[in-house]
C-alpha cells in the first residue's frame, strides 16, 4: 500500500528513460524546493549534474544539466543569501585531471558560474555551506594531495569561488569526507571515514577544526568492521549529531 501521507504532503518524481538520482535537496526561501543530483537522461552525456528548482508542492519550476561528454555529479546544495544556490560535486569532464571537485554558483533562474579544484588524481566534492563571511566550504576527497591514497580535503573559497586556503586530513590509507558544516565558533566540523586510525577497517571520522582549517581534535568511532559517517549537525547544546553506518 501507499505510505501514510500527512495533510499537504506530496509524492514527485524527476526523470527519463535513464537512470536519474538525487542526492541532496532544500526546502527554499519562498517554501519550495531545490534538488541537486545527477541525471543520464538528459544533458550533455553521460551523468550530468541535475538541478530542480521546485515550487512547494513539488512541481518544476526549471531544471537545469552541468556537465560535458563525461561523467559530472551534482552531491550537495544549497540555497544562497542571494536567493541563489551553491553546487559541490565533482566533474570528470572539465578540470585538471580524472575527476576533480566541481563548484557551481547559480542564480535563482540557474544562470551559473563554475570552479574545479584539483590535480592529475581523483578529487572529490561531497558537501558545500556558505559561510558567515559569504564564501564557501567544501568537503570532500583528495588523491592528488595528503598524506597517503585518499585523504580529507577540505576547500575554502570567497564569495566569488576564489581558493582561500585548502586542508588535507589523513594517513597512509584511505580517508574521505561526506559532510562539512561551519560551527557557532567560525570553525568547521567534518564527518566522513577513515582507514588509517580507529579499531580497524573503516571507522567514523569525526574533524573540528578551527576558521583557518586547523585540526584541534578527531575522534575515531567504530569497530573491528566498516563503519562511515555521512552526515554531521551541531546541535543547539553546541554538541554534534552523526548519522551513518556501522557493520560493526
Amino acid at each position: 500500500p501507499p505510505p501514510p501521507f500527512v495533510d499537504n504532503a506530496f509524492l514527485q518524481t524527476y526523470g527519463g528513460s535513464e537512470n536519474d538520482n538525487g542526492f541532496s535537496v532544500q526546502q527554499t526561501s519562498d517554501g519550495g524546493y531545490i534538488i541537486a543530483g545527477y541525471t543520464e537522461s538528459y544533458g550533455s552525456g553521460n551523468a550530468d549534474i541535475w538541478l530542480i528548482r521546485t515550487d512547494a508542492n513539488g512541481d518544476t519550476l526549471w531544471t537545469q544539466t552541468f556537465g560535458g561528454s563525461e561523467n559530472d555529479y551534482g552531491n550537495s546544495v544549497q540555497q544562497t543569501s542571494d536567493g541563489g544556490y551553491i553546487i559541490a560535486g565533482y566533474t570528470e569532464s572539465y578540470g585538471s585531471g580524472n575527476a576533480d571537485v566541481w563548484l557551481i554558483k547559480t542564480d535563482d533562474d540557474g544562470n551559473s558560474s563554475s570552479w574545479t579544484f584539483g590535480g592529475s588524481e581523483s578529487d572529490y566534492g561531497y558537501s558545500v555551506q556558505q559561510t558567515s563571511d559569504d564564501g564557501y566550504i567544501i568537503g570532500g576527497s583528495t588523491s592528488s594531495y595528503g598524506n597517503g591514497d585518499k585523504d580529507v580535503w577540505l576547500i575554502k573559497t570567497n564569495s566569488s569561488g576564489v581558493l582561500i586556503w585548502s586542508k588535507t586530513f589523513g594517513g597512509s590509507e584511505s580517508d574521505g569526507c561526506k559532510s562539512v558544516q561551519q560551527t557557532s565558533d567560525d570553525g568547521y566540523i567534518i564527518t566522513g571515514y577513515t582507514e588509517s586510525y580507529g579499531s580497524g577497517n573503516s571507522d567514523v571520522w569525526l574533524v573540528k577544526t578551527n576558521f583557518r582549517g586547523d585540526s584541534t581534535w578527531t575522534h575515531t568511532y567504530g569497530g573491528s568492521e566498516n563503519d562511515y559517517g555521512h552526515s554531521v549537525q551541531q546541535t543547539s547544546d553546541d554538541g554534534y549529531i552523526i548519522t551513518g553506518s556501522t557493520g560493526s
